[in-house]
């Protein structure tokens, strides 16, 4: 077996084929939600109007605004979209 001159990164090495124990158990992500979890948010969305009056209101002052978008925003959507590919020119 060819072994490094150095440990990089202080990664330990991997034993030889032969000498490697069971596969570890895969232990369950940090990041995961928990049914009680998930109630709080079905609860706090069931409280969620579907319509917000303050929401209506702030896009209709938007919708009258002629600065609104600003002339930078609209730029750089046209560029990303124009600078894209179209998909159906992409072969499988």
């Amino acid at each position: 077996m060819i072994t490094p001159p150095s440990n990089h990164n202080n990664i330990p090495p991997l034993p030889p084929p032969g000498q490697r124990g069971a596969p570890a158990e895969p232990r369950p992500a940090a990041d995961r939600i928990s049914l009680g979890q998930t109630k709080k948010l079905e609860a706090a969305l069931a409280r969620t109007p579907e319509i917000r009056p303050e929401v209506v209101a702030r896009g209709r002052e938007l919708a009258v605004d002629p600065k609104y978008p600003p002339l930078a925003i609209v730029n750089h959507i046209a560029s990303t979209i124009t600078g894209s590919v179209d998909p159906s020119l992409i072969e499988d």
